[in-house]
């Protein structure tokens, strides 16, 4: 009985002696040697896995004897695969990961049903790294996606109310309608094209976003509502190792100053942190004469790592004021065909702006008819408070769990000038005259600042209708939960989203009278013959009596959408995937419009005295309200292959089908809406791509087509319904070369787009206003010092002619202009870096409201150009 429990005494220690697990480690550097943080390292065909530090180095532990294949993976790096055998020690394996210039190993996670890497996916996609970012020297959030093929951003109007289009889909009302920007996967407002309230108002990009996935057409039709064209989703840092930064930014010829920064640790027991945001102020690149530009953002987000997946929780504020820039005064000489734009005496268009220190109040009454004073100041001023909750978790037996889900607390206000007319000031004045009927003749005009008479060297004028617009409640709830199962060959998803939008606005414009003069313009008052003053301060009406009274209004509606989809993927070979998915929309829509209505006689200004401009006043009509009651639905598919020639080839076919609702850009003034007939817009494409990957080099292309069937939507800028019909046919190239320490990136898009039908049969065969031939940019880079850690090179950014309307009358000239940067690191984890935008102050018109001019004499329009050149330096310190 003794030997057997010496017996078994020897049997336990030989059973623990064999059984001692083993631990692999090391360090990950770049090709310079310096250490990558972050990096994921993963036993393939496991859960098992660990990431880099902030020297670079790993360690795997607990692992138990036998054969493995480690994965390493970075955003921006090769993947790196060896076969590693575990038996009588632990093993230590640094490894040294090469740049993949296209990122065509990363996976892609937005817009796609089941994420795999760029070579194995069947869509378009650009993903941007910070560093990426930072060498395009943007200076507002829109102005990011200049550089992205296949999509054309108007960033000229400020950071914010941006129009964007995607391959030739159009800019039909304004906004991004075919077109959704996402944050952490999620939609930031569930509708892209909301009149003065476009989802890049509510978005900023800071120190927080670890990338940007851009994808172009594909199934973004079916993972998402309203985003048949494409999705840029802000993908945010988690802290899953620690570091962080700060940096501090300041104009070098204009007045800006912004702090960044950002944290982010593991805290224990698998929970990291990540924080960060920014502050800023300033007049901006135009002229305003005041800080236009001022506030923040901070978010915040908690992870805790499972064995099997994650949870998180984050919390976004925003509560940031920017100038928004609207078509302004320009001269236009020549021909149509042939114009010559450019400065009016006093007016310059890359640096002027209708804003000025001496307009800055917009008075009037309120949606309730109370006294109201708006703060011009306030620009598009968001204010979001956001918490959100996400969770990924892998089952047994192949099966997986994500939900994803955000409650969204916004509102705000939008307020900018915008020239209505422009022209001589005896012009100016007798429109503003004729708004009551008064006679001009002998009218005469005062500088309100001087209070001398009208003496601007131009002799010019112009009434300004100021955009004034309460955001009242934007408050939206969003949920995406899906379910995947896994077998050998084959992955299913089924999955429901949900969302509610609330859109109530209020409409409350004013006109007035201001000279032209690009810095710190001068309300205009004008006096009759007979002594009757017919203006206050400039302000020359309560309403928008330039447009017949037509927009004083207010409306609230709330958008529920839900929508179940389902998707499958298919391995059928080693090299081919095909997939196909497929979603159906349920909209319904309730609420209330009331329209405006005039009061005559109505003491504004309660001075007990009814002075000229408050004998006809436009309110909102709250003792009519009409209902808002109707629903819509649609089906969305999309189904595609992609087939890898080789390791570093692939090519890919699509085909999808997919809408987008209207929100308000489907409402009349003041009407009830209880059956419409244009709650969508349908969008049909097909593209054919190529991807390849080299040592130093890679290559995506992709040929498109596209076409979009409109059910009318109305435009505030020219008071007109548009109802137009569209397709395109095109190729994007996008592409990457690494020389060394050189390295170029480009994207070139070719668009064929036409009109293929109009409500009244005009224009049919036009090329769409604002959609040149071919768009493009080469962002070439030098890498020197030691390790690389210095870098100099420039952006070429530019566009082929267009035309301002879809009339084909008037052009606008194709233009390049050229962005500088330089960084120089000073010492381990401090640098300071130059950027220059704009560096040959380049006129670059990106809309006009004009579609023609008289020829062979002098026009002065309503257009917009690219902001001229300016310069910033930034100190920044990572650690």
């Amino acid at each position: 009985m003794k030997q057997n429990y010496i017996y078994i005494f020897f049997l336990a220690i030989s059973s623990v002696a064999f059984s001692q697990t083993k631990s692999v480690s090391g360090t990950i550097n770049d090709a310079f040697g310096q250490p990558l943080p972050g990096v994921n390292i993963l036993m393939k065909g496991t859960s098992i896995g660990t990431t880099s530090d902030m020297d670079g180095k790993y360690i795997i532990s607990n692992l138990e004897t036998g054969e493995y294949t480690l994965e390493v993976s970075y955003v921006g790096f090769k993947t790196f695969l060896k076969s590693i055998n575990l038996q009588g020690s632990d093993i230590s394996l640094d490894v040294v990961l090469r740049e993949d210039v296209m990122s065509l190993d990363d996976v892609v996670i937005t817009g796609v049903a089941n994420p795999r890497s760029k070579i194995e996916s069947s869509v378009s996609v650009t993903t941007l790294k910070p560093q990426l970012i930072e060498q395009s020297s943007p200076r507002s959030t829109s102005e990011i996606f200049r550089t992205i093929p296949g999509i054309r951003t108007e960033s000229s109007g400020g950071d914010g109310n941006t129009n964007i289009s995607v391959r030739g889909v159009p800019i039909s009302a304004g906004g991004s309608k075919y077109l959704q920007l996402q944050e952490d996967g999620l939609p930031v407002l569930l509708y892209g094209d909301i009149a003065f309230a476009t989802s890049d108002i509510f978005l900023r990009a800071d120190q927080n976003v670890a990338r940007i996935e851009a994808i172009r057409g594909g199934s973004a039709s079916t993972l998402s509502s309203n985003s048949p064209a494409g999705i840029i989703n802000f993908i945010s840092k988690t802290g899953e190792v620690e570091g962080g930064g700060i940096s501090t930014s300041f104009g070098l010829d204009y007045n800006s100053f912004k702090t960044d920064f950002d944290y982010g640790t593991p805290i224990g027991d698998g929970v990291a942190f990540h924080v960060g945001g920014f502050f800023r102020q300033g007049e901006g690149v135009r002229d305003a004469g005041y800080l236009a530009n001022k506030g923040g953002q901070i978010k915040l987000n908690l992870t805790k790592r499972f064995e099997n997946g994650y949870a998180r929780v984050y919390y976004k504020f925003l509560n940031d004021r920017t100038a928004a820039y609207m078509p302004m005064p320009i001269k236009v000489t020549g021909t149509n065909s042939n114009p010559n734009w450019g400065n009016i005496e006093g007016f310059d268009a890359t640096t002027g702006a209708q804003h000025s220190p001496y307009l800055t109040q917009n008075n009037g009454l309120d949606s309730n008819g109370n006294r109201r004073n708006a703060d011009v100041a306030d620009g598009m001023h968001p204010i979001s408070n956001a918490i959100g909750a996400e969770f990924s978790f892998n089952l047994e037996n192949d099966w997986k769990i994500d939900n994803k889900s955000r409650m969204a607390f916004n509102k705000g206000r939008f307020i900018a000038p915008f020239t209505a007319a422009v022209g001589t000031v005896n012009d100016m004045v007798a429109g503003i005259a004729g708004y009551n009927g008064y006679d001009a003749t002998g009218a005469t005009v005062t500088n309100t600042v001087t209070g001398n008479a009208f003496n601007n060297p131009n002799g010019l004028a112009q009434r300004i209708m100021m955009f004034d617009t309460e955001l009242e409640n934007f408050n939206n709830f969003v949920n995406d939960f899906k379910v995947t199962k896994k077998f050998e060959k084959v992955s299913l998803i089924a999955g429901y989203f949900t969302a509610n939008q609330n859109i109530q606005m209020s409409w409350l414009w004013n006109v007035h009278l201001t000279e032209v003069n690009g810095v710190n313009a001068a309300p205009l008052d004008v006096t009759l013959a007979d002594g009757t003053k017919i203006t206050e301060n400039g302000q020359a009406s309560y309403g928008a009596a330039e447009w017949g009274n037509c927009c004083t209004q207010k409306y609230n509606a709330s958008y529920n959408v839900n929508a179940p989809y389902a998707a499958i993927t298919i391995d059928a070979s080693k090299n081919l995937t095909l997939d196909a998915s497929v979603r159906y929309d349920n909209v319904k829509v309730n609420g209330s419009s009331i329209g405006g209505t005039q009061s005559a006689n109505l003491d504004v200004n309660n001075n007990g005295t009814i002075e000229p401009i408050e004998m006809n006043v436009s309110v909102v009509d709250n003792a009519n309200s009409n209902p808002i009651n109707y629903d819509y639905d649609y089906v969305s598919y999309s189904f595609g292959g992609n087939y890898k020639l080789n390791d570093e080839t692939a090519v890919f076919a699509r085909y999808s089908s997919g809408a987008s609702g209207k929100a308000d850009r489907a409402f009349t003034f003041g009407q009830p809406m209880t059956s419409l007939g244009n709650p969508k817009d349908i969008l049909d494409q097909a593209e054919l791509g190529y991807k390849r990957k080299f040592d130093n080099a890679g290559l995506f292309i992709t040929g498109f087509y596209a076409k979009t069937t409109e059910e009318a939507g109305f435009e505030a800028t020219t008071q007109k319904v548009e109802k137009n019909d569209y397709k395109s046919l095109g190729i994007e190239i996008e592409g990457s070369l690494k020389l060394n320490k050189f390295d170029v990136r480009g994207a070139l898009t070719y668009t064929n787009a036409e009109i293929s039908g109009t409500i009244d049969g005009s224009n049919v065969g036009n090329t769409p206003r604002r959609q040149p031939d071919f768009i493009y940019s080469l962002i070439p880079t030098y890498s020197f010092g030691e390790n690389g850690n210095h870098v100099i090179g420039a952006s070429i950014i530019g566009n082929t002619k267009s035309y301002a309307q879809n009339n084909n009358d008037l052009v606008m000239p194709g233009y390049a202009y050229v962005n500088m940067f330089g960084k120089v690191t000073i010492t381990k984890g401090f640098s300071v870096a130059l950027n220059i935008n704009n560096l040959f102050d380049t006129i670059g018109i990106t809309e006009s409201e004009e579609g023609s001019i008289v020829e062979g004499q002098t026009n002065y329009v309503r257009a917009r150009s690219i902001s001229g050149r300016s310069s910033s330096l930034t100190f920044a310190y990572t650690f």
